[in-house]
């Protein structure tokens, strides 16, 4: 299996701290964010690389600071840095292009899982890495929700008693239920080549959420509910409060 984890944004929210330094690099109790997502990956023993798409700005950081992750945290698999070679917000690829950039430099052709660099998630990964397995297909994960505004801004996913998805809404003004779709992906192999249909057909090559839109109506995808709630550091008093929820100072 390979990942690939998405981090070629520019966190401009987050300014000045990710004015030199890439989001996922940011730190929390002397750990950086991705580093969280990494240790997750340790409960998929079937996981052999990690591709972090980055832009050409942050890509000098992330490779300086994956040398000296590689050397010293035993991870058992690689950490490879891909330079998607945009330098602003302006001519960025957008995530879903990024995602397909990766598969096609590094010719993936195996199970795939697909991560944001800037989420922190909290539940165990064994039991979405054996859902999956037991499914044979696309999973996503779902995360209850009750606030009504944060609905409103995310992807909203709808599944039925079979954990199938039969619904996606992005950022909806009526969300149709309580569950939204954090940027979380397993896939087997033989939908990996999707994403370049996806790109193909015109459609939107930034959220996530929209090929997960448009995949559960293309093939059967699954919803793996999370126990405990995803982080998202998107701003600055998010990172300052999830800090010091960690007990940690600002970094």
């Amino acid at each position: 299996m390979k990942a690939i984890v998405l981090a070629a944004g520019y966190a401009t929210r987050l300014y000045p701290l990710t004015k030199d330094r890439p989001k996922p690099l940011l730190e929390i109790n002397g750990k950086t964010i991705i580093e969280f997502l990494f240790d997750n990956f340790k409960a998929i023993q079937a996981l052999d690389t990690v591709y972090v798409v980055t832009n050409q700005k942050f890509a000098p950081v992330f490779m300086q600071w994956a040398g000296a992750l590689n050397a010293a945290a035993g991870y058992e698999f690689n950490i490879d840095i891909v330079n998607d070679g945009t330098l602003s917000n302006d001519n960025r690829l957008g995530a879903i292009a990024d995602i397909q950039y990766v598969i096609e430099q590094k010719e993936i052709c195996d199970d795939m899982l697909v991560a944001a660099g800037d989420n922190i998630f909290q539940f165990n990964f064994d039991d979405f890495y054996e859902f999956f397995k037991s499914k044979k297909r696309s999973i996503v994960v779902a995360q209850h929700l009750k606030d009504r505004a944060r609905l409103t801004q995310r992807g909203v996913i709808q599944f039925d008693a079979n954990r199938k998805v039969v619904g996606f809404q992005e950022k909806p003004p009526n969300p149709a239920s309580n569950y939204v779709c954090p940027a979380l992906y397993l896939h087997p192999a033989k939908d990996v080549p999707l994403y370049d249909h996806y790109l193909k057909e015109n459609n939107n090559p930034d959220a996530p959420g929209y090929f997960i839109k448009w995949l559960y109506k293309t093939v059967d995808v699954f919803a793996f509910e999370m126990d405990a709630p995803a982080i998202d550091i998107g701003t600055l008093e998010t990172y300052e409060r999830v800090c010091r929820q960690f007990g940690a100072d600002m970094k």
